[in-house]
């Protein structure tokens, strides 16, 4: 099973991931991204949704045209874990070089 950060390492974690936040009332992190348009934005989602299918770890998240919201707990953890910090990294690399939020 996978275990949950402690407060100390979530904290720990959110300070190497840019613009990443703690979720108010959730244990877990989010960020939103802004895209040149849909088509960009909708690219950027399928590159997530196969990393994520090879991690067995999937996002929240919401499309509205070139705006990407993504939320990430690990369910069966109950909270941010490892793997989530492991996406959020992944996110970060591969997010189209766009002001965020």
């Amino acid at each position: 099973m996978v275990e949950r950060l402690t407060d100390a390492e979530r904290k720990a974690a959110l300070r190497e991931l840019k613009d990443w936040a703690e979720v108010d009332g959730r244990n877990a992190i989010a960020k939103s991204f802004r895209c040149a348009d849909f088509k960009e934005a909708f690219a950027f989602m399928t590159r997530i949704a196969l990393q994520a299918e090879r991690m067995d770890h999937h996002p929240e998240w919401s499309n509205v045209y070139n705006r990407v919201e993504i939320l990430l707990t690990t369910h069966n953890a109950g909270g941010v874990s490892q793997r989530d910090v492991t996406l959020a990294r992944f996110i970060d690399r591969i997010a189209p070089m766009r002001d965020h939020g």
